[in-house]
């Protein structure tokens, strides 16, 4: 009689190993990827670490000071960097640390407002006349190659001292109307493109309303274009400040900004270096710094580059080429 061996009873111990496929990692989120290639960027960095300390300096820096910039030291009058005035006095005595960053403050506040507006009128105009096209396409960009051919700094000029007593909100405004048009016709040109897509195409055979497109739809995918785009408009908007205020039609006394500070100095350049080059040398970095942060944004928000810069550099040495 033979025995037949049974064989033991599957056990957890006696069961074979199962080696689970491993799962593929989930790609990188959007803001994950802009932030590693500005983070790449040094020159966005740089740029951006320069733009916080100079709005450190302007908003927390007269803190620090006991003069505010309307106070008047008589016995100092012209006095160079001291322990008393760090940055020195006017030909009147007033502490020009205390005017500069008062007049930093009063032109960034100008440059962001102005781009604020000037990129919510610019995206809203241009995507509508982008999405509705016909009449509304025509007589919008009837009227934004209208405004470009008129001379917006002689406008300014002349429409500025009418406005005087209402305040630098006014010149506020007279700059956001004169900044918007180069953008809406390019958020424009994007919409027209924008249109065609099969999202946009879905979203009006499921009938949403044409208004809710635009905002839900077309507006957040130019959203990268609008954010670099404002970042550079706020430079821009603090050098346009800036002009007319050294021509005086910006800021009015005793209120001042680094234009008026400029002009009030520029006399004195050579014999009171002092009272022009802080002013002069604040605006040439707040400048510097906004350009190299706006191509920093540039090259993060760019969906078509695969490659931070330091990346590309890297990879450029190891082919033995240029970047």
């Amino acid at each position: 009689m033979t025995t037949t061996a049974t064989p033991p009873a599957a056990g957890p111990e006696h069961t074979p190993e199962r080696h689970a496929s491993p799962e593929r990692a989930a790609p990188p989120g959007r803001a994950r990827v802009a932030l590693r290639r500005f983070a790449g960027s040094p020159n966005a960095v740089v740029g951006a670490a320069v733009l916080l300390l100079l709005f450190l300096l302007a908003f927390a820096g007269p803190y620090l000071t006991p003069w505010n910039h309307t106070d008047i030291d008589y016995t100092a009058l012209r006095e160079g960097p001291s322990a008393d005035h760090w940055w020195g006095t006017t030909r009147i005595g007033q502490d020009v640390y205390a005017q500069v960053l008062h007049g930093l403050r009063k032109s960034l506040l100008i440059g962001l407002l102005v781009a604020l507006f000037a990129t919510v009128l610019a995206s809203v105009v241009g995507a509508c006349a982008g999405y509705f096209g016909g009449w509304t396409d025509r007589l919008v960009t009837f009227f934004i190659d209208l405004l470009l051919v008129f001379p917006a700094f002689l406008i300014i000029a002349i429409v500025s001292p009418r406005l005087r007593d209402t305040g630098w909100l006014a010149f506020v405004g007279l700059l956001a109307v004169f900044g918007w048009m180069i953008t809406a016709r390019v958020v424009r040109s994007m919409t027209r493109s924008l249109k065609e897509r099969d999202f946009v195409r879905a979203a009006e055979l499921m009938g949403v309303h044409p208004l809710r497109i635009v905002f839900r739809h077309i507006l957040p995918n130019v959203s990268s274009f609008l954010i670099v785009d404002a970042t550079i408009a706020v430079g821009g908007a603090v050098m346009s400040e800036t002009g007319l205020s050294y021509f005086g039609f910006g800021v009015q006394p005793p209120d001042v900004s680094l234009g008026t500070l400029i002009a009030d100095g520029s006399d004195a350049a050579l014999t009171y270096p002092w009272m022009f080059f802080f002013a002069a040398g604040l605006l040439v970095l707040f400048v510097l710094a906004v350009n190299f942060l706006g191509d920093g944004l540039r090259d993060a928000l760019d969906p078509t580059s695969d490659r931070t810069p330091a990346q590309k550099r890297r990879r450029a040495r190891r082919k033995g080429t240029r970047p």
